[in-house]
């Protein structure tokens, strides 16, 4: 949720995580502070409390930040000596200050005080602790020291506050919104994948519905590259270290890499595709005629991910992405770029996704000339502008081998994702000694671009599954009708009827269990089957069939033909 004010708003939830540690000394004294910024969605701090804290604590904890609330305490500022300031925070037993405080350069630091209570901070806060009016304790955490596995575990308490009641209850609402469309319950709820303990973290198993999920996705995207030229390739999960050292992986991207040794010979389990594809590239001589050549592949990459940050599918340790890269000569660079954009927006309207478009920037940690990354970050905004796009610049997050145009979708509840980037690419071309021969006999460098449309396959059924809150369009249905029988009489009719779907090419299930009519629309219905096809007594005799609607309609007295062509239609149009 985008917020107005921002600078006050970070003001306000600093302060108020002030407040929240604040009461968490008056009622656990012998709990220890870490740290407690603003955040974007609100607040939080971490605490070193032996006991842990529980979900009954927090109701104690937020009672008491109202009663400080009222209280109307004065939070006053002052400047004092760094060395005081650590006698000081080492008199209270506040360890994790005196660390902070040991990194400091400076002669002085601002500390904060308001009541009993005294923190090290920056600031700036509000004045006093009757200006904090709407805030709420959300949820608990563990969170490591300084965000390293080998520091000590902590208690991350998160909360967050408005300027007022009303936003307050909005932005609640909300989160029960997005509570209620958690791809990992609903991914239970629908027997679509597990993440086994015994398997690993962020490593995924797809059970039947979500591997037919994954194959109409996948099935979706091979059949529109075919349509916009691309060649399928496919490459090698792993790859001599060799190489991983001379495209500047190791050296820049070695932290998100796993390696392995065979026969005393080194090798790096891709992260990305690109190597392959460029292997591809150099395996002949290409001439200027064959320009653009478009490589795809679904090809499954390996990421190291730290446990506290994997998250159902939507970030794993393993997935696959739309991959792709384009060879191209440097005067066909814009029109890939708008190739590349329009196959964006034409998936995005079928998903009904609405989204913004940045361009991310040179990081610290990168290859290649000056000159190169200047020539590819004006290549992108040129496009950019010239196709009236809007665009923020998103300053030191590109990739380190050139800059990128990052689409940010935008879900049913208005959550920003990061899905489709296209990055530009002059570097590898020129390490890798790629080209091709132009039409004057000499050799000449390619662009490189590399692209996604969905992204990873894994997260983009995340939020598909968020977004459609599970009631997937009827050509994504895993389960696109069901048949079910009121007596045992209407079985073989239902057969017939399933047989002819299934003849069709409509994915269809029976249900001729010896259960109440009730319980078996009911089972369908949590399951968000798009048709529920019954037959009775009536319907058997007329040759008919009743069918529920998902959106809670009816067609009564349909035929099954006619019902047949309706399922098609909405599988043709993608609906």
């Amino acid at each position: 949720m985008k917020e107005e004010n921002h600078v006050d708003l970070e003001i306000l939830r600093h302060s108020t995580s002030h407040l929240m540690a604040h009461a968490v000394k008056e009622l656990y004294p012998q709990a220890k502070v870490a740290i407690g910024p603003a955040i974007e969605t609100g607040f939080y701090y971490d605490f070193d409390y032996e006991p842990g804290f529980t979900e009954e604590d927090l109701a104690k904890i937020e009672d008491k930040m109202h009663e400080l609330a009222k209280m109307d305490i004065p939070i006053e500022r002052r400047v004092i000596k760094r060395a005081d300031a650590i006698e000081m925070f080492k008199k209270m037993g506040e360890t994790y200050k005196l660390e902070l405080l040991n990194e400091i350069q400076d002669d002085e630091v601002s500390i904060y005080t308001q009541g009993s209570f005294t923190d090290l901070c920056r600031g700036p806060h509000l004045t006093s602790t009757g200006k904090i009016k709407a805030f709420k304790l959300l949820n608990l955490a563990g969170a490591y020291w300084r965000g390293d596995e080998k520091n000590k575990m902590l208690t991350r308490i998160y909360g967050t506050a408005f300027p007022d009641k009303e936003s307050l209850d909005k932005y609640l609402n909300f989160l029960e919104e997005v509570k209620k469309r958690d791809h990992r319950r609903l991914g239970r709820e629908l027997d679509l994948f597990s993440i086994p303990d015994e398997v690993g973290p962020g490593l995924v198993i797809y059970h039947p519905n979500g591997a037919l999920l994954r194959y109409l996705l996948e099935n979706f995207e091979r059949q529109e590259h075919l349509k916009r030229g691309y060649k399928f390739v496919v490459g090698p999960h792993m790859l001599k270290l060799d190489l991983w050292k001379k495209s500047g992986h190791y050296e820049n991207y070695r932290e998100n890499m796993y390696f392995t040794k065979i026969d005393d010979i080194e090798y790096g389990i891709k992260p990305m595709n690109c190597l392959s594809h460029i292997m591809v590239y150099k395996s002949s001589i290409r001439s200027y005629r064959e320009l653009p050549l478009r490589y795809f592949e679904l090809g499954t990459v390996s990421r190291h991910e730290k446990s506290g940050v994997l998250h159902g599918l939507l970030r794993v340790r393993e997935f696959t992405q739309d991959d792709a890269h384009i060879f191209c000569m440097p005067e066909q660079l814009h029109q890939e770029i708008i190739n590349i954009i329009d196959f964006v927006r034409d998936t995005m309207a079928i998903f009904n996704f609405e989204y913004e478009m940045e361009i991310s920037t040179r990081p610290e940690k990168s290859i290649g000339s000056d000159e190169d990354w200047e020539r590819a970050e004006r290549v992108l905004k040129e496009v950019l502008h010239n196709q009236g796009i809007p665009y923020e610049i998103n300053e030191g997050d590109g990739a380190f081998y050139g800059p990128k145009i990052d689409v940010k979708l935008k879900d049913a509840i208005g959550r920003k994702w990061q899905c489709a980037t296209i990055q530009c690419d002059f570097a590898l071309p020129e390490r890798f000694d790629l080209y091709y021969v132009d039409s004057d006999g000499k050799r000449k460098r390619p662009v490189m671009l590399h692209r996604v449309i969905l992204g990873a396959i894994e997260r983009f059924m995340g939020i598909l599954i968020e977004h459609y809150g599970s009631r997937f369009p009827v050509w994504l249905s895993p389960i696109q009708a069901i048949l079910m029988n009121i007596t045992d009489e209407q079985g073989e009719y239902c057969k017939v009827i399933y047989s002819k779907m299934m003849e069709e090419g409509i994915r269809a299930e029976l249900d001729l269990r010896n259960e109440k009519l009730g319980l078996k629309i009911r089972e369908a219905i949590i399951k968000k089957i798009p048709y529920i096809v019954i037959a009775g007594k009536k319907e058997m005799e007329t040759n008919t069939l009743t069918v529920r609607l998902r959106d809670g309609g009816e067609l009564k007295d349909i035929d099954a033909t006619t019902l047949i062509n309706r399922i098609k239609e909405d599988i043709q149009n993608r609906r």
